[in-house]
């Protein structure tokens, strides 16, 4: 079989090949998966589906030939779909080029051929498939990195007339629904195209692959909203059977405040209550009741309304605990922990009996410490809270209190229990933003869970079906620049995203270009500007780019991005070159590698990385080589002095951040001054005369300072309406240019086959 195949149409001679090897081809650094339908460049996963992936798949299989848009159409719209053919073509073959970062006016991958299709351009290396004399031959595989791997190029067209065009070429869906089948089905399928006539049978074969598509894809893991209401969502509960979430609703009517509960395979929404101070609902274990949290002036209460809605019933009333209304009910519907003034410390954790209203404290922290965010485990033996951002698991009996593990920050929300009660998931602000992580509940390292996305908080997991929701924050957010000399001057916006947010802005070295990262198109990518925002374009697609730098003769961009699926938890270092073309990979590895920026002669690039155990500054020549570590104390971002001699980076804490310096050439690592503390790691720039960072003011709103070098005082220069994360400069220093978050949206997530 793997030899010669004698008297093979072409159709036959694709389908045994697709039973004998991987269906992967690749050109010029991409790599195409026609099986599972997934596009890599150098390794970077990129998100490309539907019509434009079907027709890549497409044109790559016949290199260099005419593919007609008839035949294009005839393979991504059925005869009976009624729809604008050329519209919805040339729009898919446009979001294909801006993937590939092709274009239309100077292609390098697929060619227009005005009124008449497309071309693929460039060299497909594969299976070499040949059909002269009704023969095909297998081609040995090239050299590749993977062990076994295959690569399959398209067929070239058989010189028999007899074989029609499309069945020397079919589309992606007809092998892919034919190579499951025997060969003797196959010969049947063949005598059905004969007779029956081939769109017929094409209909029915690709009906069957959706069948089989869907069959293999319902058990993968899928995130999708659950509440899509324009209005904020957030704090979801879900219903003992899963088939319910009640969540918050914080929206712009009054009226429609409170707290609500959706279907979630469905669109069935219920108001249950309507005040804008109720939190944190729970559900009862029989699913009859909803649990939460009023705030109301100088009281807080807890009450319950039935899950269908109706009269409130309260529980209790107590004194309020700032921030901190979380809930749960015990697995007998008995008792509700819940956050209490306790007789030691500001917040402890209490029992409600739901009978009788008594109460009891069950942890007594410190002074100088706050329990918070109580849940039951699965049999109500234990309950999980926080304590200064540790997961802490108190055995209700025993009252012995075990610490499970240290959050990487902040934690948000209340930890929530798998159904097996052997993991705890809890969310944590580490240097991305709100993250969902797990940990054993025996105790030990907390392990990122990525599938849930990022800014992602609030963890509820169902004790049904496998399911994890969550809230998603997003944020708007334009690119503003305002002089610093005169003071007093205007802020004017340089970049407008309208839905999403951007930042990473950097001023090129010749003063003509921006560069920065924006998800105005849905994934966070790489864009070059012209000085005043104009005329955008798109530098890469890899859906997870940011953080770009120029290099100091700006022929260079260097940005981070997360590695391959394999490595999606890390983050890996890439060069682009900027006038266009594909990144490659400088560092990719199982680290987390942040934040690169040049040295002055563009000679190495330093980067955080936590590939010594915690994060450390390293620098990695620009062509490429082993990383070298450059501080031992600490650090993240880092930026030489414009005359080369310093190196400044932040180290983040907890709560503030600190600017460190040390010789480029190496040597002590010191603090700058105790005076400055950026409001984040990307929030300060170097100057020639020293730093510019902005920090938090007491009564005026954030501001951007200047520590002086020579005098070493800090000179506050401007005052913005809302605090930035990025923070660049002009090369003079005269002017800076920051990212502003506009509204903070959130909504409600759904993790399925969360497991």
């Amino acid at each position: 079989m793997r030899g010669k195949l004698v008297g093979l149409s072409a159709l036959q001679a694709w389908v045994v090949m697709s039973n004998n090897g991987s269906r992967r081809v690749r050109f010029n650094g991409y790599e195409v998966d026609l099986e599972t339908g997934e596009l890599w460049k150098r390794g970077v996963a990129l998100k490309l589906a539907g019509q434009p992936f079907e027709i890549l798949a497409y044109l790559v299989q016949r290199p260099r030939q005419l593919v007609s848009r008839e035949e294009l159409r005839a393979q991504l719209w059925p005869q009976e779909t009624f729809v604008d053919f050329d519209h919805g073509l040339n729009a898919a073959v446009n979001k294909l080029r801006l993937v590939l970062c092709d274009s239309a006016e100077n292609p390098k991958y697929i060619e227009t051929l005005p009124r008449r299709g497309y071309r693929f351009i460039a060299p497909v290396e594969g299976i070499a498939l040949k059909l002269e004399d009704r023969t095909v031959k297998t081609a040995e595989p090239p050299h590749s990195s993977s062990a076994g791997q295959e690569w399959i190029a398209s067929p070239t067209p058989a010189k028999d007339e007899s074989v029609s065009d499309l069945q020397a070429h079919p589309a992606p869906e007809i092998v892919r629904t034919i190579r499951t089948n025997t060969l003797w089905l196959l010969y049947g399928v063949m005598a059905a195209l004969a007779f029956a006539g081939f769109w017929m049978v094409q209909r029915k074969l690709h009906s069957t692959g959706s069948d089989r598509t869907a069959a293999a894809t319902e058990t993968a893991v899928k995130l999708s909203p659950i509440t899509n209401l324009s209005d904020r969502t957030s704090q979801p509960a879900f219903s003992p059977d899963g088939s319910r979430v009640a969540f918050v609703r914080d929206s712009f009517l009054p009226e429609n405040t409170g707290i609500w509960s959706k279907q979630v395979d469905g669109e069935e929404l219920v108001q249950l209550t309507d005040h804008t101070g109720d939190c944190c609902p729970k559900w009862s274990p029989d699913g009859q009741w909803v649990a939460f949290s009023r705030f109301s002036g100088a009281r807080r209460r807890i009450d319950e309304v039935a899950s269908h809605g109706g009269k409130l019933r309260e529980l209790l009333a107590t004194d309020p605990i700032p921030e901190h209304g979380e809930l749960d009910w015990s697995a007998d519907g008995r008792t509700i922990a819940y956050v209490g003034s306790g007789t030691q410390g500001p917040a402890a954790i209490f029992l409600l009996s739901v009978n009788d209203r008594t109460t009891r404290q069950v942890t007594t922290p410190s002074a100088f410490e706050r329990d918070w965010g109580p849940a039951f485990s699965p049999d109500g033996g234990r309950i999980v809270f926080v304590r200064k951002d540790e997961i802490m698991v108190l055995a209700i009996e025993g009252k012995e209190i075990q610490r499970l593990t240290k959050a990487p920050g902040r934690v948000i929300g209340s930890p929530a229990w798998t159904p097996d009660g052997q993991s705890i998931v809890f969310a944590a602000i580490n240097q991305e933003g709100p993250t969902l992580m797990r940990v054993p509940a025996s105790g030990g390292n907390a392990t990122r869970i990525p599938k849930a996305g990022t800014l992602a908080s609030n963890p509820a997991i169902s004790k049904r079906g496998f399911r994890l929701a969550c809230d998603q924050l997003t944020v708007a957010s334009n690119i503003d620049e305002i002089d610093l000399f005169p003071p007093g001057r205007k802020a004017r916006t340089l970049v407008t995203t309208n839905d999403g947010g951007s930042g990473g802005i950097q001023v090129s070295h010749d003063g003509k270009k921006l560069v920065f990262q924006s998800n105005r198109t849905g994934e966070s990518d790489i864009w070059v500007s012209d000085r005043d925002g104009q005329n955008p374009v798109r530098m890469t697609a890899v859906g997870t780019a940011s953080a770009p730098r120029w290099s100091p003769d700006d022929k260079e961009i260097a940005f981070e991005a997360a590695s391959r699926p394999t490595l999606e938890a890390t983050q890996g270092i890439y060069l682009l070159k900027s006038s266009g073309g594909e990144p490659w990979p400088l560092i990719q590895d199982n680290f987390n590698n942040r934040a690169p920026r040049w040295s002055n002669d563009g000679n190495w690039i330093y980067f955080g990385s936590n590939r010594s155990g915690d994060w450390q500054v390293w620098k990695v020549q620009a062509w490429g080589g082993s990383p070298t570590q450059v501080t031992h104390n600490g650090g993240i971002a880092a930026e030489e002095s414009l005359d080369g001699k310093n190196l400044f980076f932040v180290k983040q804490g907890r709560d503030l951040s600190e600017i460190w310096k040390m010789l480029a050439t190496g040597g002590p690592e010191t603090l700058v001054s105790p005076a400055i503390h950026p409001t984040d790691w990307a929030a300060w720039a170097v100057v020639k005369d020293g730093l510019l960072f902005v920090e938090s003011g007491a009564d005026n709103g954030p501001t951007v300072n200047l520590l002086d070098f020579s005098s070493e005082h800090v000179k506050p220069l401007t005052v913005l309406d809302k605090p930035p994360f990025w923070l660049a400069t002009t090369r003079d220093g005269r002017s800076v240019i920051f990212d502003q978050p506009g509204q903070l949206e959130s909504r409600v997530m759904l993790l399925e086959n969360f497991r």
